[in-house]
């Protein structure tokens, strides 16, 4: 590891054990993971939430909160016996440009990988292979699989809605969202569920946004100003020469810097007391 790296491992290392904290959570989207126990409605309120982490964040809350409350006590069970009349029970639902409908034909699908292997993740690991570099071959897999299952049914067609909520590597997207939702599931500490267990978080790669690009360019991990799949993999790398084991590790501390402390990437005096004030003045 160079000197630069060592120097950028214990910032990394300070800004985790500041912000990565379970009472820090609220308001990232993780905090609905928590209002179950069941590990089943754990991991169908954790797709469905990073699915929709889009836009601002007291939209994504309320639409959230509108949303799980339509699916009653168990998310799980609500996906389980998804039908016509739980479709229509959703029809108000709209978070910005994700409709009702939308989201039914997320769950819909989903139902149909319940009942055929018993959980999101068993489904996730037919298309995963240990030996890939990292998790981006299975989430191809992953995207590619669902939207085959959905167009069989709908005349080789795929919405357009339902296109964005299984954006695929295939098309150069960092693909933010489902690289959160697995975050949030192989990882396990303080934040991250770690309800899976059978992927390796050394193959995860970074959430990448807008937020977390301008972060990665202060602290020079690239210089790019627009989020890709590039960028992301060429961001992970860094992180794991790094962090080798949990490239990710870092992720949730940093888009603390953003939310908690609004960070915008310029200098400011109320700035001195931050971990990454020398990257940035």
């Amino acid at each position: 590891m160079t000197e630069r790296s060592a120097t950028l491992k214990n910032v990394l290392e300070s800004l985790y054990e500041r912000y990565n904290r379970a009472e820090l959570i609220k308001p990232d989207p993780l905090q609905f993971v928590y209002r179950y126990t069941e590990p089943a409605d754990m991991e169908i309120v954790a797709f469905v939430a990073a699915d929709l982490a889009y836009g601002r964040v007291q939209q994504i809350e309320k639409s959230l909160t509108s949303l799980l409350a339509l699916m009653g006590k168990s998310p799980y069970g609500f996906v389980c016996d998804f039908s016509d009349a739980r479709r229509k029970t959703l029809r108000s639902f709209k978070h910005r440009f994700t409709t009702g409908d939308d989201i039914s034909d997320l769950l819909s699908l989903l139902r149909q990988v319940l009942h055929r292997y018993g959980s999101i993740q068993e489904f996730f690991v037919q298309g995963y292979d240990p030996a890939d570099e990292n998790v981006i071959p299975a989430l191809s897999n992953f995207c590619r699989s669902l939207c085959r299952m959905y167009a069989a049914k709908h005349g080789g067609q795929v919405t357009a809605g339902l296109r964005y909520l299984l954006t695929s590597p295939d098309r150069g997207s960092p693909c933010k969202r489902l690289n959160l939702f697995l975050r949030w599931m192989i990882r396990g500490d303080r934040v991250d569920a770690g309800l899976w267990k059978s992927i390796d978080k050394a193959k995860l790669v970074v959430p990448l946004d807008v937020h977390m690009a301008r972060l990665c360019r202060i602290l020079g991990l690239y210089g790019q100003k627009t989020p890709s799949l590039a960028a992301t993999l060429k961001i992970t790398e860094s992180f794991l020469k790094i962090q080798p084991t949990d490239p990710v590790k870092y992720d949730f501390a940093l888009s603390r810097i953003g939310i908690v402390e609004r960070c915008n990437g310029k200098y400011r005096p109320r700035c001195n007391g931050c971990e990454l004030v020398e990257f940035c003045k």
